[in-house]
């Protein structure tokens, strides 16, 4: 039935309380509100505003093998002396790689040293120089939901930014090593091959991951090694030339503790690392630590998974007596242990 223009004022709201929205809603589906073009705006300031702040500091990574391109990859600047963060995959079996900065300069760096266990390496340009550095925030305090920003070199197209959020917290990812990398960003930001070793960037232009993977075959599923683990990684490199850790001699699994033996013995954990394997040579095994124990504290630090284990075993605990308290059998035990240094991957 036609609307009469009586219909139509009966049906019109007083102008006071007509708005854009309202406007935008009347003219059908596919018309953005002022509110929703507003919020796409602040969107769009957000990331640009980051890549602004950190694209300068991105590089492209070649690596040169007899004289040949072997590969390419992304890197970040972290300091404006030349010290340079990007996945050890990337320049593995190199010592010097090009790199190419976004105003296209040309500049020489050396592999000072990587770390395969967590994918990361350091980069040292060799030349005299003030590049724009990157600030390493503090993934500790990202949120679900927040924004996340890729910058990289995805099969050869420089300089490539990709949007999207943090979609998962504390991941963990298998190394090429098979060590389990811990504290790993989940982001459904586009990655591809040449994205590797660029910075993940927070809406404050802070990078707090160093992306790493994908899952092929997957849509929007890719990860970063955490800013807190790169920071740790650049610091251990720059100081010792790699990353030391404490060595004991053990596999171990995340595993739940019974919940009646943890009311029993007034444990406050519900979970630990059960230990799934022993070095027959290793400290573990002359402390008289066996297979099927229970982690669940070392150095009077709760151990409430493996990846906690891997954590408590960093450089300090080299050469050290600690103490390992443990389950075995519903029985709450300690010993006393010395790590040692482990052997490089």
């Amino acid at each position: 039935m036609p609307i009469s223009p009586s219909m139509f004022d009966l049906l019109q709201p007083p102008e006071a309380a007509f708005t854009l929205d309202d406007e935008a809603a009347s003219q059908g589906p596919g018309v953005t509100s002022a509110t929703d073009a507003g919020a796409l705006d602040a969107y769009s300031r957000v990331v640009t505003e980051a890549v602004e702040r950190v694209g300068p500091s991105v590089v492209r990574i070649d690596v040169m093998r007899a004289g040949r391109n072997a590969g390419a990859g992304s890197g970040v600047i972290v300091s404006s002396d030349g010290l340079v963060m990007t996945n050890s995959h990337v320049v593995q079996g190199a010592k010097v790689v090009s790199l190419t900065t976004l105003e296209g300069r040309e500049l020489q760096a050396r592999v000072l040293g990587d770390d395969p266990d967590t994918d990361l390496a350091l980069l040292r340009v060799e030349a005299d120089v003030s590049l724009p550095a990157a600030k390493l925030g503090d993934s500790a305090k990202l949120k679900r939901g927040q924004i996340a920003i890729a910058i990289g070199n995805p099969l050869g197209f420089d300089a490539t930014v990709t949007a999207g959020v943090i979609s998962a917290l504390g991941r963990s990812l298998q190394s090429r090593t098979g060590r389990m990398i811990e504290d790993v960003v989940q982001t459904d930001a586009a990655l591809n091959p040449g994205n590797s070793g660029g910075p993940l960037v927070s809406s404050a232009g802070e990078v707090v991951g160093i992306n790493t993977a994908v899952i092929m075959g997957a849509q929007g599923i890719c990860f970063a090694v955490a800013a807190n683990t790169a920071n740790f990684v650049a610091g251990e490199i720059a100081r010792h030339g790699r990353v030391r850790r404490a060595y004991i001699g053990v596999g171990a699994a995340s595993t739940e503790i019974p919940r009646r033996i943890a009311l029993r013995l007034g444990i406050d954990q519900a979970t630990g690392a059960r230990l799934i394997a022993i070095d027959q040579a290793g400290p573990a095994a002359h402390a008289g630590l066996l297979t099927g124990d229970i982690v669940i504290a070392l150095d009077g630090k709760p151990v409430t998974s493996v990846g906690a284990l891997l954590r408590a075993l960093d450089a300090g605990a080299i050469n050290r007596t600690v103490s390992v308290d443990f389950l075995r059998r519903s029985e709450q035990k300690r010993v006393w242990i010395g790590p040692v240094e482990r052997k490089a991957a």
